[in-house]
């Protein structure tokens, strides 16, 4: 048996960077004044601010005296963050810089210069610099692609499936009948001359799923590993007849026996084969939700659901892991007052954000009757996380497309495992 060699990423960094490439898609500049630059792992940070100074003499000659100020200026930015570095970060590191209107919109003039810096989540082997009317992101929204594939073949005497597991979620690929006769209950010589038969359309059907194994698990969709499941022996009989091209031979993870080959029978090895891949994403997640829903279930005052009530849980120290979707869309908005610290806060959806910053900015201080109100916004994942941090408590962002993602949206798409019973003193 092959082994598969899963590299674990951060559920919470590969949300906030999809968050952030979401973000910087929809910006675009009033000229080619937005600047992206790439710098790989391994590259002296010298030569980037030394190249980036050459770009800067090099935008005097700009001739809108705007465009001209805005570029000079986002790229003395990028140069005066490069230099807080000792080093490029290992992966390497990736820079947005450009200026902008504001968020709530403005007149030509009013944009302000903003940053972005962002560690990506595999090594960066590439450099780039480009200014340009819009952020270049694509290099980094590949490497969020989930290339850790692993394809599933489910097989018996009548059918074949095929199936792969990537990303978030277990797809079927095909399916396809055997044409073999099945077992002939007589004796005598016909018998014999059945049984032939049955064994020349058994490896010509051999045959074809082979190479339809290859086309899918080689040619279109390179995997990482294969597991093969089905009924009784004939799963056996294909792999040690050697039928498989020899990288998947070389690669085949697991076989399962399973009541169904087929369709059927994708998802059923899926559903089985959790311990062995138990280092893969979605498998990981599904986990977490299932041990949330079998507190929650099991009545043991260990399963929490519900925003407000994980909150309150998370701040007093409760606790052990809490577990959010990626399409909850919501922001944490605070109002603070710059003269008595008054604070006053309210988790939204994304569109009521700037209403809800809008009308704290626009009325007094309940406090003091100020009207020196400052207003944040915070995303819901960045909020948590701060009091995560603060309590020890553990944070996963699961995929909320997946059906594991579907369930805990029946819950209001947050949950948290407990460390112990709120209601029962320790």
């Amino acid at each position: 048996m092959g082994k598969i060699d899963i590299e674990k990423q951060d559920s919470v960094q590969i949300y906030k960077i999809r968050k952030t490439l979401e973000e910087l898609s929809k910006k675009s500049g009033r000229g080619t004044e937005l600047i992206t630059v790439y710098i790989p792992k391994g590259k002296q940070l010298h030569e980037i601010i030394g190249a980036l100074q050459q770009e800067q003499g090099t935008a005097d000659n700009i001739k809108s005296d705007l465009t001209r100020t805005h570029v000079v200026d986002s790229l003395g930015k990028v140069v005066q963050r490069l230099k807080l570095y000792k080093k490029t970060p290992e992966r390497g590191l990736v820079m947005f810089c450009g200026a902008l209107p504001p968020e709530e919109g403005g007149p030509l003039g009013s944009e302000v210069v903003k940053v972005w810096e962002i560690d990506p989540p595999k090594d960066l082997n590439q450099y780039l610099y480009r200014c340009d009317d819009h952020f270049h992101v694509d290099i980094l929204k590949d490497m969020l692609k989930d290339d850790n594939l692993i394809g599933f073949l489910a097989i018996d005497s009548k059918d074949a499936g095929w199936g792969l597991l990537h990303g978030d979620k277990i797809e079927v690929l095909s399916q396809t009948g055997s044409g073999v006769a099945g077992k002939h209950r007589q004796g005598g010589q016909s018998a014999k001359r059945f049984q032939k038969l049955r064994e020349m359309e058994l490896t010509y059907y051999f045959n074809r799923v082979a190479q339809t194994t290859r086309e899918y698990f080689i040619d279109i969709y390179p995997v990482k590993g294969l597991v093969i499941s089905g009924p009784g022996p004939t799963k056996e009989d294909f792999i040690n007849g050697n039928y498989l091209e020899y990288r998947l031979q070389n690669n085949i993870i697991a076989t399962i026996d399973s009541s169904y080959s087929g369709a059927e029978g994708i998802r059923e090895a899926f559903a089985k084969s959790s311990d062995i891949l138990g280092n893969f994403r979605l498998v990981e997640e599904k986990k977490l939700v299932e041990a949330l829903f079998r507190e929650i279930n099991g009545n043991t005052g260990k399963g929490s659901y519900g925003l407000q009530e994980v909150i309150e849980f998370l701040k007093n120290n409760v606790v052990e892991t809490l577990i959010i979707t990626d399409n909850t869309n919501l922001n944490r908005v605070e109002g603070l007052c710059k003269r008595c610290n008054h604070l006053q806060e309210e988790i939204v959806e994304r569109p009521d954000v700037i209403p809800k910053k809008t009308e704290y900015t626009s009325k007094p201080c309940p406090g003091c009757n100020s009207m020196e109100v400052e207003a944040n916004e915070q995303d819901i994942v960045d909020y948590l996380e701060l009091i995560a941090s603060k309590t020890g408590s553990k944070l996963e962002v699961v995929s909320g497309s997946a059906e594991h993602g579907n369930m805990l949206g029946s819950l209001g798409k947050i949950g948290a495992i407990l460390r112990y019973n709120p209601g029962h003193t320790k």
